[in-house]
């Protein structure tokens, strides 16, 4: 019995190392050679071009470009830099208002309330690096009127002014709710500006909150006209 059982271990010893000698030889010969592969000939692969990156600064002077203060907005250690202060300046163009597209039932003096049913935007415009670039980055300013019956005061006011005035105190329109003088000249497409004032994502004006994702909202402080429109603001409907 001892005898057929060392026999059997004798056996499985031989036949384990027969399996190792088997698979060390598998790995060692040369029956698959490497054979090297000729060129790809056929259709190339369509590669696209790198994208351009911006060439825009980010500040131009003590003034941050559209381009600047949006890239510093969205940055995760930059925006800081441009929500942080209580005020930034920002250089452009102005290229849309929509007093232009304020309904004709907002349209009137201070003091009447709208007609029920009136909907209308909070009275803004935007600011982008370049003369009328409506598809690039744009920075919407609020905050200078808190609807568009002010802007009729200042319009009726301001119209007795020459370009190049400098209004008085008494000439100057005031949204006492929101404790701002309307700038003369009323914003207006295609001037050049400098806009002073808390930048951010959103901002609230009263009651109404505007929210901007991409380009940020500023509510302005101060607005300075560095070249006129070539047209003052107004409205579609012409005014008495």
């Amino acid at each position: 019995m001892r005898t057929q059982t060392l026999a059997k271990r004798a056996g499985c010893a031989l036949g384990l190392a027969a399996v190792l000698t088997a698979a060390v030889g598998c790995g060692g010969g040369d029956d698959n050679p490497y054979k090297p592969q000729p060129a790809w000939s056929g259709k190339a692969a369509s590669i696209p071009a790198p994208p351009t990156l911006p060439t825009t600064p980010i500040k131009n002077g003590n003034d941050f470009t559209v381009y600047g203060a949006v890239h510093q907005l969205r940055s995760l250690m930059h925006a800081k830099d441009v929500t942080a202060p209580p005020a930034i300046s920002i250089l452009g163009y102005i290229v849309d208002s929509n007093i232009p597209r304020a309904p004709d039932c907002a349209v009137h003096k201070t003091g009447k309330a709208d007609p029920d049913g009136c909907n209308t935007e909070v009275p803004s415009f935007w600011v982008a690096d370049d003369k009328g670039e409506m598809k690039g980055l744009k920075v919407r300013v609020v905050g200078w009127a808190r609807n568009y019956a002010v802007i009729y005061d200042a319009m009726q006011a301001y119209k007795k002014l020459k370009p190049g005035d400098t209004p008085t105190d008494k000439q100057l329109v005031t949204d006492d709710m929101l404790n701002v003088t309307e700038p003369f000249p009323l914003p207006a497409v295609g001037a050049k500006v400098r806009i002073t004032g808390a930048y951010n994502v959103a901002k609230t004006v009263v009651s109404d909150m505007v929210s901007e994702p991409v380009g940020g909202v500023m509510a302005l402080q101060k607005l300075e006209t560095l070249e006129p429109a070539p047209e003052p603001a107004k409205f579609a409907k012409p005014i008495p």
